[in-house]
């Protein structure tokens, strides 16, 4: 309800909306022609959907799943790196099924760098993406490390059927467009705040949660999800403990009451598996709190006196429930 929301959350869900509104003229108007994609980005520093991960580099497509792809390019020096094609429909109903997944550890490199995948209903020889009929969006996600040292992939795409240039905007598609960014935002806006009311109802906790939830919504079948919802007073501490799961990779983040990652270019909002400081029986400590308590694994709540914030396992062989507890400074 309105009545729970600060005034700093007031002020972020105004910019959430310009935001979404971006990101809805992005995807729906301009580079919204399955015969001619081009790769953009649904969430990125100044624009951010649904807990996006700070540590991802998210590309994104329009496709149409009746027609043959191409993504070709270099793999990088990205840690992780997955491909997936979607049947996108927040602008309907807010889900986004998952149609066909290619994830780096499946795919033939060719040489010491190239990647070269065809995407396509009919199973193909090679690296090979799968679509459907309702096949309407690729994601890539590159998952870093650490983003100043590692080398993201340089990507392109194209599609196989297409004709010789784009045909010229008409009264049709252009209404079209404009009436799907409207839901876009609508939708988008309203799935992420009933996973907000969802989350609120146990405060401070990552408590197992039901997958099928974050699937519906184009998570990647590799992750495993736990969010949760945070709010804590200037004067105390949120502390979690975990123990931690043989995995390819791991983060927590920090988000607001929108699910926006907090703005991780000027503040410690996330950690990962490679800059976290373990204890030494092997289990993680995370303190969040508002300034520095000076232990480890400090993450900083930025002006926000509540929000969200996310745990994933990804490719992980158990899902550890985490335990947690708010103290005051004080009894640090």
């Amino acid at each position: 309800g309105e009545k729970d929301l600060t005034h700093l959350d007031v002020h972020e869900g105004w910019r959430y909306l310009t935001r979404l509104t971006r990101l809805g003229l992005e995807m729906a108007l301009e580079s919204n022609d399955p015969f001619f994609p081009s790769f953009y980005s649904l969430s990125h520093e100044t624009a951010k959907i649904g807990a996006d991960n700070p540590d991802n580099l998210y590309l994104n497509a329009t496709i149409d799943g009746n027609f043959d792809y191409r993504i070709w390019g270099s793999r990088g020096t990205v840690h992780y790196l997955s491909f997936g094609t979607k049947a996108n429909k927040y602008s309907e109903d807010g889900t986004m099924k998952t149609t066909g997944e290619l994830d780096i550890k499946e795919i033939e490199i060719q040489g010491s760098d190239l990647i070269d995948i065809v995407l396509s209903k009919n199973k193909k020889e090679g690296n090979w993406l799968p679509l459907s009929s309702d096949s309407n969006l690729v994601i890539v996600r590159q998952t870093f490390l650490d983003k100043s040292s590692e080398k993201s992939a340089s990507l392109n795409i194209e599609c196989l059927n297409a004709p010789d240039s784009p045909a010229p905007l008409n009264d049709e598609r252009l209404v079209q467009s404009l009436q799907t960014v409207a839901r876009f935002v609508n939708g988008t806006a309203s799935t992420f705040v009933n996973w907000t009311n969802k989350f609120k109802q146990q405060l401070n906790k990552l408590p197992s949660q039901d997958q099928q939830m974050y699937q519906k919504a184009g998570g990647d079948p590799n992750i495993h999800y736990l969010h949760g919802f945070w709010k804590l007073e200037q004067d105390e501490v949120l502390i979690i403990n975990t123990k931690v799961p043989n995995c390819d990779y791991w983060n927590f983040q920090l988000d607001n009451y929108w699910m926006e990652s907090l703005d991780y270019r000027f503040h410690k909002i996330s950690l990962n598996n490679s800059n976290a400081r373990l204890n030494n029986d092997g289990t993680l400590t995370i303190v969040i709190s508002s300034f520095n308590p000076d232990m480890p694994n400090w993450i900083e709540t930025a002006g926000h006196k509540q929000g969200t914030m996310l745990l994933r396992w990804v490719g992980a062989d158990e899902y550890p429930e985490p335990c947690s507890e708010v103290k005051k400074f004080s009894e640090l």
